[in-house]
């Protein structure tokens, strides 16, 4: 069923919010009928087909899916950074967006990686230099202000864009595979990390992973895409109490009944 009539070419990213601001259950990211198609002729490839989402203010989404399945491109759409086919994008105010690198400016300390944002802003110095210490203790940075990124940990340089891309201020908060490089311990205590921060600041955040712990263990509910052409396959709320471990028998469960539908999907592909 299509939520909202589909909209013009240059209609597609919609950036007021979708819904009055302080209204119950506030709609922050509305995907509405979603088909990307690259390519054209014989050589078309269909990414998306017909995508249907709606994400809640605050509400915490993982998103699943086999690689390829079109998790990536979806975030994009979300992000502005491409538009849809078809089918229409809403969405509250820019994103924010956080890659699998952290992608920090080699020339730049971790304070002035930091303050960019702020300075595009055109925020005062006085009020940048007080936002980025309180970004910086948020993600337990403080003693690496003057660091250059290259005399980071990987973690540490993932809490750096964390901090980046929270300075922006925006009210969703769009991470592709943020830690799908990170060993696991170093993945477990961000986990930690961007649950506080989460929970902390309320904003809106989209969890692109193909990790069904990590989606089990982070998200108010999981997206299951199918295979390309990605579309909805399910979604499962989560309701696990907070706070949670990676290693909880809940999530462990509720993992493997996650695992199992993906199996299926990409048994159903490969026929």
């Amino acid at each position: 069923m299509r939520l909202l009539p589909a909209l013009a070419a240059d209609e597609m990213a919609v950036t007021s919010p979708v819904a009055p601001e302080g209204a119950a259950g506030r709609i922050t990211v509305l995907i509405d009928g979603v088909t990307k198609t690259f390519g054209s002729g014989t050589g078309t490839v269909t990414a998306l087909d017909d995508i249907s989402l709606t994400v809640k203010a605050g509400e915490f989404v993982s998103i699943l899916g086999a690689s390829g399945c079109g998790k990536s491109t979806l975030l994009n759409l979300v992000a502005g950074l491409d538009a849809p086919t078809r089918g229409s994008v809403h969405r509250a105010g820019d994103p924010s967006f956080m890659f699998q690198e952290a992608a920090l400016f080699p020339w730049l300390s971790v304070e002035r990686n930091v303050e960019l944002p702020l300075k595009l802003r055109r925020l005062p110095k006085g009020e940048r230099r007080d936002r980025v210490a309180e970004l910086l203790e948020m993600v337990q940075l403080t003693a690496f202000a003057k660091r250059q990124p290259h005399e980071l940990s990987g973690g540490m340089r993932q809490r750096a864009a964390l901090a980046r891309a929270l300075a922006r201020d925006s009210e969703v908060l769009l991470m592709d595979e943020p830690f799908g490089a990170l060993d696991a311990m170093t993945r477990d205590i961000l986990h930690d990390e961007l649950e506080r921060i989460w929970l902390a600041t309320g904003r809106t955040i989209l969890f692109v992973t193909h990790n069904v712990r990590e989606a089990a263990r982070l998200g108010d509910r999981i997206v299951l895409l199918t295979s390309r052409p990605g579309r909805v396959a399910e979604e499962f709320a989560v309701d696990i109490p907070r706070p949670r471990r990676i290693e909880d028998p809940d999530v462990a469960a509720l993992a493997k009944h996650v695992t199992a539908r993906l199996r299926q999907e990409v048994a159903s592909h490969g026929r």
